[in-house]
């Protein structure tokens, strides 16, 4: 008899088959349901509210969705696409905003205050800065950043986010920044002479002592400008009842340690210890890297404008003197004589049309008629902050020429300044180095930072100075800049 045994079957031999069914099922569930395709499809970007970026248009597939959002933000981040800075009225004294008052202006807190775009700045708007940052110079703070933000879901992959912000960062115009925004501060009158000399020899200084409060500002810019009218003698010996002026080649080093680039010579002074110390000054400034201009060891030399071409701007500098000198007292260039340049009208005409046709910034200065408003010693002379007799229609008409900003280097006081046909006008910078303490207004000087991106004036600040009996110039506190700036403002011509 045959026995017949049977093997048992596995479960696992029924559950597979039972699986299978369920899986059918499931996706027969879900392809009738319509959320087949939401299991297997590719992610796509898209753009956020007022987001125009070429991206949101690419076919290229990823494992999840992604969105592109702009934000608002006072941090900077790698995909700043728009730069709002804080801005007033250029007639404003005002310098800069608190911390709290910079968080409230996205708010719309302020009227007097708002938030322009970088790319929107002009010069009839005053950049202000946030406690003792100004964004210009260091292009982090100071200023509210529009970043493209990509948002993903729980899927999100580093390597594909950081693949779509790589793309955005493509797409995104170059900002302003520290490589490409020329920067230049340019000062009033300079002339280490008469008490400085005797403080020197007194004091056992250096001339780096007297530059030593200001020197690390003043050296910070690309281009650093000086206006001396005092050439450097070995010989020299000077007092305070002279008008005759020079500087021992001892303080000279007030000159280099503030990183001058550029000498303006338009001075009334700078043949005054002889025609050979004024051409040995010039050619210790040419030895030492240093750029002339508004005066020259000859007449040819003297007419020349400075041409800078920096970062992507082009700037034609001008310098003339338009005062008490002249060729026949000496004070002047004349064929082969050194001296300041003389103001002949044809010839400055014709440098600022040649320059604006080239397409350059153009930069008139000029060294003015002085004012002589002097009451007795220790008192203020506010009569002197405005522009005096002939000088607003003078410099207005280097506006008129085609002149881009007019300054006055003249002035041994600041005077007031004004914004006319859309242009800057400084009508006198007053003293950064000189040894006039009887009056107030004589020990102060406006330093003035300009700033460039590819040929555009982006911002003028300013800076005023002060020195004492030292004779040691620093820069005033925010609440004395204020202050002063309210006084000469407020006899500005404004335009009219």
């Amino acid at each position: 008899m045959r026995v017949e045994v049977r093997r048992k079957r596995s479960p696992s031999v029924f559950l597979v088959p039972v699986a299978l069914l369920v899986v059918v099922g499931i996706v027969v569930a879900f392809f009738l349901s319509g959320k087949l395709d939401e299991i297997f499809k590719n992610g796509e970007i898209s753009c956020g509210e007022g987001v125009s970026l070429a991206i949101c248009q690419t076919e290229e597939k990823f494992k999840t969705d992604y969105e592109i959002v702009s934000e608002r933000s006072t941090d900077k981040g790698e995909l700043v696409h728009e730069v709002y800075v804080p801005t007033t009225d250029f007639y404003s004294e005002k310098q800069a905003l608190t911390q709290a008052e910079f968080l409230n202006l996205d708010k719309g807190s302020s009227t007097e205050v708002e938030l322009t775009k970088l790319s929107e700045l002009s010069a009839d708007k005053k950049m202000l800065g946030v406690e003792n940052k100004y964004y210009l110079d260091d292009f982090t703070n100071g200023a509210y950043f529009e970043n493209y933000v990509v948002k993903g879901g729980e899927k999100a992959d580093e390597t594909e986010i950081a693949n779509i912000r790589g793309k955005i960062k493509g797409e995104i115009a170059e900002m302003p920044g520290s490589g490409s925004v020329l920067t230049i501060n340019q000062t009033g009158v300079t002339a280490l002479s008469r008490e400085m000399q005797s403080y020197m020899n007194r004091m056992g200084v250096s001339g780096e002592f007297f530059a030593e409060k200001v020197k690390t500002f003043l050296s910070s810019t690309d281009i650093t400008h000086i206006s001396n009218e005092v050439s450097f003698a070995s010989d020299c010996t000077t007092n305070s009842a002279t008008v005759v002026l020079c500087s021992p080649w001892e303080m000279y080093d007030a000159v280099t340690v503030i990183g001058t680039d550029v000498v303006e010579l338009t001075g009334n002074h700078n043949n005054d210890w002889g025609k050979e110390a004024n051409v040995e000054t010039i050619e210790k400034y040419r030895a030492d890297g240093m750029k002339v201009f508004g005066g020259g060891e000859n007449e040819k030399q003297a007419v020349k404008p400075l041409d800078i071409s920096e970062k992507g701007t082009e700037i034609e500098w001008i310098g003339v003197n338009y005062s008490t000198s002249t060729k026949e007292n000496g004070q002047g260039a004349d064929g082969e004589n050194p001296g300041a340049n003389i103001y002949d009208e044809a010839e400055t005409r014709a440098q600022i049309t040649d320059a604006k046709a080239a397409g350059k910034f153009v930069i008139v200065d000029i060294q003015f008629s002085e004012c002589y408003s002097y009451p007795e010693m220790g008192a203020e002379m506010p009569s002197c902050d405005a522009p005096i007799a002939g000088q607003v229609a003078f410099f207005r008409g280097m506006i008129e020429m085609g002149a881009d900003m007019v300054v006055g280097t003249q002035a041994h006081q600041p005077q007031t300044y004004e914004i006319y046909q859309g242009k800057p006008i400084y009508y006198g910078l007053g003293n950064l180095f000189f040894d006039q303490i009887s009056w107030p207004g004589t020990t102060r000087s406006i330093i003035l930072t300009h700033y460039f991106y590819k040929g555009k004036l982006l911002q003028t600040k300013l800076s005023p100075t002060q020195y004492g009996s030292d004779f040691q110039t620093e820069i005033m506190t925010q609440e004395e800049t204020e202050k002063f700036l309210r006084r000469l403002l407020e006899s500005s011509p404004e335009g009219k």
